[in-house]
């Protein structure tokens, strides 16, 4: 597959398993080459439910943002371990800064906090961020899915179908 039709699916211990299975399938039945970018290349992770155990394909520090389409946050415990790494945030920085679409599911928002690009955005996620989201200076709304600016957030697994849409034609319109 070539490059423009590449996802970035930022993985770290603790993903939420169904997300991330639904988030993956969901791509490649787009057609779409779904990436696992995580802090470590050919380092495993385990999911939250300890249903899936994944090999990064590339850590975040080795690649550049502008080879992928979008780069999707999964919710879980991993978005706690992510914002922590620089790398992954600088990824996340620097794709939207080239126009490329960014996707957070749950607490996936906590990531795009860390890398200082909600303030002034509305998003949506799951409901224990919600308050982090303001003091962050973004504006929270309880809907499925929300696209601000590049900035694609859901609040849980139920809203994966949407949320993958939305993200497919933001993407679309991206390049």
């Amino acid at each position: 597959m070539n490059d423009v039709a590449r996802v970035a699916l930022l993985i770290e211990d603790g993903f939420d398993d169904d997300e991330v299975e639904r988030i993956r399938t969901a791509f490649q039945n787009a057609l779409h080459e779904v990436r696992l970018v995580a802090p470590f290349t050919h380092r495993t992770y385990q999911g939250r439910q300890h249903r899936l155990t994944l090999a990064s394909d590339a850590a975040a520090a080795t690649i550049c943002a502008a080879t992928f389409a979008a780069l999707i946050i999964p919710g879980g415990y991993a978005p706690d371990r992510i914002r922590m790494r620089h790398a992954m945030l600088d990824l996340v920085r620097d794709a939207l800064t080239r126009g490329i679409p960014v996707g957070a599911i749950g607490p996936g928002a906590q990531v795009l906090i860390s890398a200082g690009v909600i303030a002034g955005r509305t998003v949506t996620c799951w409901p224990s961020i919600a308050i982090d989201v303001k003091n962050a200076g973004g504006f929270y709304v309880d809907r499925p899915v929300v696209e601000d600016r590049g900035v694609f957030t859901a609040r849980k697994v139920d809203d994966v179908a949407p949320f993958v849409q939305a993200v497919l034609h933001g993407a679309a319109r991206s390049h």
